[in-house]
């Protein structure tokens, strides 16, 4: 059974355009892949280092997959593992919660204890 919440990683300024707008369209990766990319919590973390490395006060924010239904298609990905895709903008009101992403000392982004 595939998850029922996802991860969504934005930088502030996506972050605030999501809460001005009401709903995300995607960052331009998204844009140009035709999707919304988001993660497991299994995959948040490798994502963060993959696509997000040195970047300080990212949000990640939690998003309900329930209410997106078949909007929301799980497709291989990195090392052919299943990632949720959204083929629709984000609505704000499917966000659960959110955490800033911080960098440690390290420039590793620092998850919130339990993840």
């Amino acid at each position: 059974m595939p998850d029922l919440f996802a991860y969504k990683i934005l930088t502030a300024q996506e972050f605030a355009q999501l809460r001005s707008d009401g709903h995300f369209a995607g960052s331009a990766v998204d844009l140009a892949d035709g999707y919304i990319h988001l993660s497991t919590q299994a995959q948040a973390a490798e994502t963060a280092a993959k696509h997000f490395a040195g970047q300080d006060n990212l949000v990640l924010a939690m998003v309900d997959l329930v209410p997106l239904g078949d909007q929301v298609k799980w497709e291989p990905s990195r090392g052919g593992q299943l990632f949720p895709h959204l083929y629709a903008p984000l609505p704000l009101g499917a966000l659960t919660k959110h955490v800033v992403l911080r960098l440690d000392s390290d420039g590793q982004h620092q998850f919130p204890a339990g993840f």
